[in-house]
C-alpha cells in the first residue's frame, strides 16, 4: 500500500502543466501582427498602400457581407416602379434605398470599396505627412464617401455631384469623430494655479471640496491668505475648514508667507 502512495505521489519527468489553449492562440496571433506591421514598416510606399487597401476591402467585404445577411437583402422585397412615372430625384432615392438594403455580394462589395479606400487613403497620407490628424482622417473620408457612392450606384443621373457631396459628408462626420475622440482620449490638462491646493487637499483627504476652491478663485496664491471666513463663504463645511487651516498654520513655507505678509 505504502508502494502504491509512492508511485501515485512522485511526478513523472518531462510533463507540465498545460496552457490554456485560448492564451497560446492570442500570443501567436499577437507574434504574427506584430511581424506583419514591422515588415509592412519597411516596404515602400506604394506597396504599403497596396497591403492595407486590399487587407481593409477583405475586412469591409465580411462586414459587408454579414450586413446583407442579416438584412435578408431588403432590397429584393422592394417594388420596382417604372422609371417613367418618377422625377429624378425621386429614382435617386430609390437608388439610394437599393444601395443601402442590397444583399451579401452587394453590400460586400459596397464596404470593400469604402473601407479600403479609406484605409489606404489613411496610409498614403500618415506615410506622408509623418503624422494622423484630422486632415488626414477626412481626407480618407472624403475619398471612401465619394467612391462608395460611386459603386452602389446612390448617385443617380447626376452621380459625380452626389459623388462629392456624399465625400463631404463622409469628411465632416469622421472630421466631428476625429476631434471628439482626441478629445475624450487626452488626459484633462492639470491647472498650474491650482497644483498646490489640489496636493494640500488630497493629502487631508478632503479632494471632493477642489470644486469649492475654484469656483471661490481661491488659488494657491491665496493659500497662506485663508481664513474660517474665506472657507465658510465657499460653502465648506467647520470639520474641513479646521482641517485646512491646521495644515496651512503647520506649512512652514505658508506660515512663513503669513508672517510677512503680517
Amino acid at each position: 500500500m505504502g508502494r502504491m502512495e509512492e508511485k501515485q505521489g512522485t511526478m513523472v519527468p518531462g510533463l507540465m502543466p498545460q496552457q490554456n489553449p485560448l492564451e497560446q492562440l492570442q500570443s501567436k496571433f499577437k507574434q504574427v501582427e506584430n511581424g506583419f506591421r514591422a515588415w509592412l514598416a519597411k516596404q515602400s510606399l506604394p506597396v504599403e498602400a497596396a497591403v492595407v487597401t486590399t487587407t481593409g476591402g477583405v475586412q469591409g467585404a465580411a462586414i459587408g457581407a454579414l450586413m446583407g445577411t442579416l438584412t435578408n437583402d431588403v432590397s429584393s422585397s422592394l417594388p420596382t416602379p417604372p422609371q417613367a412615372s418618377m422625377n429624378p430625384q425621386a429614382m435617386a432615392s430609390f437608388k439610394q434605398a437599393q444601395a443601402l438594403s442590397g444583399g451579401p455580394l452587394v453590400q460586400a462589395r459596397n464596404f470593400a470599396v469604402m473601407t479600403g479606400v479609406n484605409a489606404g487613403i489613411s496610409c498614403v497620407m500618415k506615410r506622408l505627412r509623418g503624422k494622423e490628424d484630422v486632415q488626414s482622417s477626412m481626407a480618407a473620408a472624403f475619398g471612401s464617401g465619394a467612391m462608395f457612392s460611386l459603386v452602389s450606384g446612390m448617385g443617380g443621373p447626376n452621380q459625380a455631384a452626389n459623388a462629392v457631396t456624399s465625400g463631404l459628408f463622409f469628411a465632416l462626420v469622421q472630421g466631428g469623430l476625429f476631434q471628439l475622440g482626441q478629445k475624450f482620449s487626452q488626459p484633462p490638462v492639470e491647472d498650474v494655479n491650482y497644483s498646490r491646493t489640489k496636493s494640500m487637499l488630497n493629502s487631508l483627504g478632503l479632494q471632493n471640496y477642489e470644486k469649492n476652491f475654484k469656483k471661490g478663485l481661491l488659488s494657491d496664491s491665496t493659500l497662506p491668505l485663508l481664513t474660517d471666513s474665506a472657507l465658510r463663504d465657499v460653502k465648506i463645511p467647520p470639520g474641513p475648514r479646521l482641517l485646512i487651516l491646521d495644515h496651512i498654520h503647520r506649512d512652514p513655507t505658508l506660515r512663513e508667507k503669513q508672517r510677512h505678509r503680517g
